[in-house]
């Protein structure tokens, strides 16, 4: 070596900074020197073809050799290469001499491709490194450098012939366990390098022969050096996708479209998002979009970058105009991020609203797939929202498919309640509401279903946006009063008639639930008992439970509305046998006048409560003992899914009783 010198920081603050500061992750060292022979590879190409360079080109690719027994790694370029000067300025002068105004100088700036940084990040895994370089430049000598990891280092000539730059790694003893194989390294030239611009050759191709795999006389590219991001969408046709997508998510599914991104103005942009089918609606992926800088891979987070329901897509973006800090792992904030998922939102909300226009039957056929994301999208992004009021669409238990405006528009005459108000009507579970979806259907009402598990915010997105609509569950009450009309008259009950009511089914229904009970004339042919919960309650406990911000609606207990049909012929015979066997409740005692002592008063109120707990009590013991009465009640809880345990035992046993003695006797 012909020279020996102090890089440009010291020990004591350069090697902390690079595994500190810079390089959280150690495996990213083989991506930014292969990042580092790539960039010099594509300057000697553009120096070739404006005609700077007069000689040979020849082929321009990067190597990369591994040999595990030495414990050495080799990057290999035929790029531009580096004078003597240059080595000293990008490798020796990357600071000048402390870490903290090396901090100060590079923590803000968007510094990719300053060879220096990228290359210091090889002593996160190496105990030596050496450079073998040869400028392109007519008359350049070859230049070697090498250091250990201490503030000096040496440099002087060498005989390298060709062009270009050799990177030699000496892997410290820790390092070559976790790097210094054949297949740690195939893989992470795999996951960062797969789409480099430049080719990216690794050892060989390799065939089975004899019972084990032996090297071909072929040359192993590990990447394609032309992705579908990078070329027009006029060039590709549907399979192209289609094929990219396979080799990017090889189990996966085929996805249901795509939306190719492609600008360079404000900004740099290119990329392919794919819509995936989804399964399992809350067994949602996310993470697996792929940015990339230049064709680099940089990470698969990208939160800031893309809008949050857009996370839920797949694919690939790229942009060299996106801020990472130094590492590359994380981005900065920046004005271009805000443009670039502004971008983003508007050409994904583009491509959902040309395939509604254009084909409005795959839209349908694709709907139930993509629903869960429309209305993550519209919740979550009010310019996106304002959008997908025009391709959103409803599905009614029917099967049958309709934007919202024509919905609305559809049900406007048969569902408008007294209030002027369009009520559309919706179910969560044909299955569970049947009874109730077929009472609605029977009244010539319509029916959404609306199985979504985001459709309790969802609907109340909507009673924002579209104008005197509401939305009521099927069986959150009575026909009758969903849709309430000017001429629904309910029944009057007297307050002694309701109190009783209210004390004898109460003292059959389950416990640890809030019960509101009243009479209601349904008609004779309807249930004796309905069971419904109050449609404001019960959505916001759902909204509560995915994270609503009502967390108080998650901690109350379940309440239902239980609505006794005064004219179904079993409660009539109940309430006649009630009359006949409960003693009306006794005179209450008088009130003590306002002139009396506390302690009269409170007498008086005791006394007024012992007539009235003694005529509770008697309602609460006939209604245990009526077996009509435990019947009703255990049907209707049993067509709402509420009787469990030794309750659905006894109404098991009590009705096999009922039956035999219909049947036999």
């Amino acid at each position: 070596m012909a020279n020996k010198g102090q890089k440009g920081v010291t020990t004591e603050s350069i090697f902390p900074v690079i595994k500190q500061f810079l390089y959280s992750d150690h495996e990213i060292f083989l991506r930014e020197l292969v990042a580092n022979a790539v960039d010099a590879s594509q300057k000697m190409k553009t120096i070739a073809s404006n005609g700077e360079f007069k000689g040979e080109l020849g082929p321009v690719e990067v190597k990369v050799e591994l040999d595990e027994s030495a414990k050495t790694l080799r990057i290999i370029d035929r790029g531009i290469g580096m004078t003597e000067e240059e080595v000293d300025r990008y490798i020796n002068q990357i600071a000048f001499s402390s870490a903290g105004e090396f901090l100060e100088k590079y923590k803000d700036q968007n510094i990719i491709g300053h060879f220096g940084l990228g290359f210091y990040s090889a002593f996160m895994v190496a105990e030596r490194v050496t450079i073998e370089t040869l400028s392109w430049k007519e008359g350049a000598k070859a230049v070697l450098w090498s250091c250990d990891g201490n503030p000096e280092f040496e440099m002087g000539e060498c005989e390298k012939a060709d062009r270009g730059t050799i990177i030699t790694l000496y892997l410290d003893d820790e390092s070559a366990k976790d790097y210094g194989t054949k297949d740690k390294i195939g893989g992470l030239l795999g996951k960062y390098c797969r789409f480099m611009p430049v080719p990216v050759i690794f050892g060989k191709k390799q065939e089975w022969k004899d019972g084990k795999y032996v090297d071909k006389d072929e040359d192993n590219v590990i990447n394609d050096v032309d992705p579908i991001w990078v070329r027009m969408p006029s060039e590709l046709k549907e399979e192209d996708y289609t094929k990219f997508y396979r080799e990017l998510y090889p189990m996966k599914d085929e996805p249901l479209f795509h939306i190719h991104l492609n600008v360079d103005y404000p900004f740099n942009l290119t990329g392919v998002l794919y819509f995936p089918k989804i399964k399992e609606r809350m067994a949602i992926e996310k993470n697996k979009i792929q940015l990339y800088c230049n064709q680099m891979f940089v990470t698969d987070h990208v939160e800031n970058i893309v809008p949050e329901f857009l996370t839920l897509l797949h694919g690939v973006i790229d942009s060299p105009d996106i801020p990472l800090n130094v590492s590359r792992s994380y981005l900065q904030s920046d004005e271009n991020v805000k443009k670039i998922s502004t971008y983003i939102t508007k050409k994904v909300a583009d491509r959902l609203e040309e395939i509604f226009k254009n084909d409005r039957q795959a839209w349908e056929s694709k709907w139930d797939n993509i629903k869960l994301f429309i209305e993550y999208g519209m919740l979550s992004d009010e310019k996106f929202c304002d959008r997908a009021m025009k391709f959103a669409l409803f599905k009614n238990t029917d099967g049958k498919y309709f934007s919202l405006e024509d919905y609305r528009k559809a049900v406007e005459d048969n569902q408008t309640d007294k209030d002027k108000k369009v009520v559309c009507l919706y179910a969560t579970d044909t299955d569970a509401q049947y009874p109730f979806i077929e009472a609605a259907r029977n009244r010539g009402y319509d029916v959404l279903l609306m199985d979504c598990e985001l459709d309790s915010h969802f609907v109340n997105l909507l009673e924002q946006k579209m104008t005197d609509t509401r939305f009521a569950r099927v069986d959150s009450d009575s026909v009758d009063n969903l849709i309430p009309k000017d001429d629904r008259v309910k029944l009057e009950m007297k307050e002694d008639e309701r109190y009783d009511l209210e004390n004898m089914f109460k003292a059959v229904l389950p416990s640890g639930n809030d019960y509101y009970v009243n009479g209601d004339n349904l008609g004779e042919d309807s249930d004796p008992v309905l069971i419904t919960q109050s449609e404001f309650m019960r959505r916001y406990r759902e909204m509560s439970a995915l994270g609503g911000g009502m967390n108080f609606y998650g901690e109350m207990p379940e309440s239902y509305n239980i609505t006794v049909n005064m004219e179904n012929p079993l409660i009539m015979k109940v309430m006649e046998a009630a009359k006949a066997g409960i003693a009306p409740q006794a005179e209450l005692p008088a009130e003590a006048p306002d002139t009396a002592s506390e302690d009269e008063k409170k007498a008086a109120r005791e006394a007024r409560e012992a007539v009235r707990v003694a005529h509770r009590e008697d309602v609460q013991a006939f209604a245990k003992d009526n077996e009509m009465l435990r019947q009703v009640i255990d049907l209707a809880l049993l067509a709402n899914g509420m009787l469990k345990g030794k309750a659905l035992a006894d109404f098991i046993a009590r009705s096999r009783k009922v039956v035999s003695d219909a049947y036999l006797k």
